[in-house]
C-alpha cells in the first residue's frame, strides 16, 4: 500500500505548539502513516532578513517531535541547491521515495490565497494533496475562487471528502483545525525583551533558546504574511 506522508515546510524560527497542534491535526483527519517537517534552508521570501542558524532550527525541531510516533524531520532542504522552493522540495521527495507514497503538503489558509506567487505554483497541484488549514475569516468559498481563477475552473467541492476535486489534478482538503494565536515573531521579541515564552513553545525547545542564548537582542521585525508555513515568493 503506498504510504500517506504529510509535509510541513516552513523557517521554524523557533517551531511553537501552533505548528505542532496543526500537524498532530492533520495526522489525525487525514490518517496520515508520518508527517516530516521540512525547515527551510534558504527561504526565498525572506529576503535580507536575519534567519536563526539551520543548524539550531533542526534542533528544535528534533526537540520537540522527539517522542512522537508519527512526526519525523527531512533536512533535506540543506542539501538542495539555491533557495528552497516548495516545488524543488516536493519534486526530490518523490524521488527519494520511488514514487511510493502519496504527499500531503499543509499550507496555511492566508498562504494558500497567494500561491500564484510562488515559484512554479501550478506544479504543486501535481506533486501533493493541498492540506489548507483554516484561518479565520476565510472559508471555503475563497478556496474554491482561487483554484477556478489561477489554477483550474474544473476544481468542485465535495462535501464528503472535504475537499475540492479535480478530474486530472489532485485533490485540495480544507482542514477545521484549531487556530492558535502564535507566531515565531512574537516568541523571538520576548526572548530579546527577557519576557517569558513558557506554553508557547514546548520545555525542551524553551531550555534550548535560553541555553543558547538564541534570540537575545534579536530584532524581530515583521514577518509576511504565512509566516506559519513556507513561501516562495521571488
Amino acid at each position: 500500500m503506498r504510504q500517506r506522508i504529510g509535509i510541513m515546510g516552513g523557517t521554524f524560527d523557533p517551531v511553537h505548539f501552533g505548528h505542532l497542534r496543526a500537524a498532530e491535526e492533520t495526522v489525525e483527519a487525514l490518517e496520515l502513516d508520518a508527517l516530516y517537517f521540512t525547515p527551510a534552508a534558504t527561504p526565498p521570501h525572506k529576503g535580507g532578513k536575519a534567519i536563526l542558524d539551520f543548524d539550531h532550527r533542526r534542533r528544535m525541531l528534533e526537540l520537540a517531535i522527539q517522542d512522537h510516533p508519527k512526526f519525523a524531520l527531512s533536512d533535506i532542504e540543506r542539501k538542495l541547491p539555491g533557495k528552497s522552493y516548495t516545488v524543488v522540495t516536493l519534486r526530490r521527495l518523490l524521488q527519494d521515495w520511488a514514487n511510493g507514497v502519496d504527499l500531503y503538503f499543509l499550507v496555511g489558509l492566508d498562504a494558500f490565497l497567494e500561491l500564484n506567487t510562488w515559484w512554479h505554483f501550478q506544479e504543486l497541484f501535481e506533486l501533493a494533496r493541498m492540506c489548507v488549514l483554516r484561518r479565520p475569516p476565510y472559508d471555503e468559498t475563497a478556496i474554491e475562487a482561487f483554484l477556478r481563477s489561477k489554477v483550474s475552473p474544473d476544481y468542485a467541492w465535495e462535501p464528503g471528502a472535504q475537499a475540492f476535486a479535480h478530474p486530472g489534478l489532485l485533490p485540495v482538503h480544507y482542514l477545521c483545525n484549531t487556530h492558535l494565536e502564535i507566531s515565531s515573531t512574537r516568541i523571538r521579541e520576548l526572548v530579546a525583551r527577557g519576557r517569558s515564552i513558557r506554553y508557547l513553545v514546548p520545555p525542551q525547545v524553551m531550555r534550548y533558546i535560553f541555553q543558547n542564548k538564541l534570540y537575545a537582542g534579536w530584532n524581530a521585525g515583521v514577518e509576511t504574511v504565512g509566516e506559519m508555513m513556507q513561501h516562495d515568493a521571488t
